[in-house]
């Protein structure tokens, strides 16, 4: 009865976030929602309520440990952008024929998202392409590609996408195997539908003209090129600082920050009031989306309950004895990210298999990491990336399907396929 009860829960908990803007409710309520109500239902079913405390107190600080880290490299990225940072980036792209562009676009978001993370890179590339081509049709093919760019080039460092960072964060993966094995078929994800949405692409775009928009602080171009290098070098090298001190991800982007803002406070030490206060790192702070991070917060307390409640060991089960193949179930879990979202899914796989049985870098957590990460491309609302592409071009669901959901199928399996011939191979 209780697994019953906290199923139905979390699945019409589900059917509210998908239906998010039909019901006119921010996905964010039904999340905490159901990461509470998991948990009160399992309460009741539940004797030992100190064991059952404990066992809540243990999983709130996993993820922390994961919210703290996404919150601090939200907080860097909006400050580059407060200072403008990836301007640097965006002026020197000149092209205007359309095969050429798209080849540049989709690669520079590609190691883009692999160093910041694959919504931020989405929501600056997006920006980007609404200020470089003015027609909608050839714009909403070029952010297909922003997606499906993105979220191949997070699929291949722990930092550029929230799952991979989770099992980066859990010790089921290492940043130099998972660089190493994934790169390689992250690429080809990218590579095959963009070689077939080349063919389609004909003739020139046409430019659209930046309007201007008057700040209260206009930083200098010196202040802009130390505050976009500084603030990606402090992303970069977290798992620097994580090899060197085995403390978690979060302390180093916790550093970096730190660093940051003393930064901006001896940067403007002399600057007037007015103008300070939106240089400084505490308005980065109040730019950052906090729904997301309140989003994440009751998926995974609601992941977290079905896993202590042992519905994730019996769906486990489940898989091995109807499925038995591992590749196919982890290419199964890719697919299902499509419509779910790719972050339960991980949550709930890390729940499913025991790390003493499948530890570090075991080949289920390196292909988890590429298909959870690839897989949501192939419908717009699969990942995060994709519904912040949608809520910015207002584009239609159906058009996704049609012009970019079978792309990134085909580089989805052409992926899936290369790591595992590199897995047989090395």
């Amino acid at each position: 009865m209780m697994t019953t009860l906290i199923v139905i829960v979390f699945v019409l908990g589900y059917v509210a976030i998908a239906l998010e803007h039909n019901i006119k409710v921010n996905k964010t309520a039904p999340a905490i929602i159901i990461g509470v109500l998991t948990w009160v239902i399992f309460s009741q079913y539940t004797e030992d309520k100190t064991f059952l405390n404990f066992q809540l107190i243990e999983h709130l600080g996993d993820i922390s440990s994961i919210l703290f880290f996404l919150f601090g490299a939200m907080t860097i990225v909006e400050l580059i952008d407060t200072y403008d940072g990836f301007e640097i980036i965006t002026k020197k792209i000149q092209q205007t024929d359309k095969r050429k562009l798209i080849w540049i676009i989709s690669f520079m978001t590609f190691f883009m998202s692999s160093i910041l993370d694959n919504l931020t890179t989405t929501i600056v590339m997006v920006s980007l392409l609404r200020k470089l081509i003015s027609e909608k049709k050839d714009r909403w093919l070029f952010v297909g590609m922003i997606i499906i760019a993105a979220n191949a080039g997070g699929a291949w460092t722990p930092i550029g996408d929230v799952t991979t960072t989770m099992l980066w964060i859990g010790g089921q993966i290492s940043t130099d195997a998972t660089i190493t094995y994934l790169f390689f078929p992250s690429v080809v994800s990218l590579l095959i539908p963009l070689i077939v949405l080349s063919f389609r692409l004909k003739g020139h775009i046409v430019r659209k003209e930046e309007e201007y928009e008057e700040k209260k602080y206009s930083p200098n171009p010196k202040q802009k090129r130390n505050m976009l290098v500084l603030g990606l070098l402090t992303l970069v090298s977290v798992p620097i600082f994580k090899y060197f001190t085995h403390l978690p991800p979060f302390m180093g982007i916790l550093l970096g920050l730190g660093v940051l803002w003393v930064y901006t406070e001896y940067l403007h030490h002399k600057t007037e009031a007015s103008k300070k206060r939106t240089a400084t790192l505490v308005h980065a702070l109040k730019r950052v989306d906090v729904s997301t991070i309140f989003f994440f917060l009751g998926i995974l307390l609601a992941v977290a309950s079905m896993e202590t409640s042992g519905i994730l060991t019996s769906a486990s089960e489940w898989l091995n004895q109807t499925i038995g193949h591992q590749d196919i179930i982890v290419m199964a879990i890719g697919l299902l990210s499509s419509v779910v979202d790719n972050v339960p899914l991980v949550a709930a796989t890390q729940g499913m298999y025991d790390l003493a049985v499948f530890p570090m870098n075991h080949t289920i957590w390196q292909f988890l990491s590429y298909c959870a990460g690839t897989g949501g491309s192939m419908l717009i609302i699969g990942s995060a990336a994709g519904v912040a592409a949608m809520g910015m071009e207002k584009i239609n669901f159906f058009w996704y399907i049609k012009n970019i959901s079978v792309l990134a199928l085909i580089g989805y399996f052409a992926g899936a396929v290369i790591y595992i011939l590199e897995r047989s191979l090395f």
